[in-house]
């Protein structure tokens, strides 16, 4: 899957549109705990995403890959997207 939409949301879940024609949410409180993660317990932080197409990257460094995404994210929506 390619990310065609990424958003942050105030609860540390993102708000994610694939090019597989599906929208989901993906929490990404399970990942606080690791050190890598840490920095984005904050507002701030947590909304200082930017979408590389097949990863999510934050300026902390911290990254998610399309693949663990769409592994563990919670289908909400079937789009009609053409990639």
């Amino acid at each position: 899957m390619r990310i065609l939409e990424v958003t942050p949301n105030p609860d540390k879940t993102l708000t994610v549109v694939g090019d597989n024609g599906y929208s989901g949410v993906f929490d990404v409180k399970p990942y606080l705990q690791f050190e890598a993660f840490a920095e984005l317990d904050t507002d701030t932080e947590f909304r200082k995403i930017s979408n590389g197409g097949y990863f999510v990257e934050w300026a902390c460094g911290a990254d998610l890959s399309a693949d663990t995404i769409e592994a563990n994210w919670m289908v909400t929506d079937r789009l009609n997207v053409s990639a």
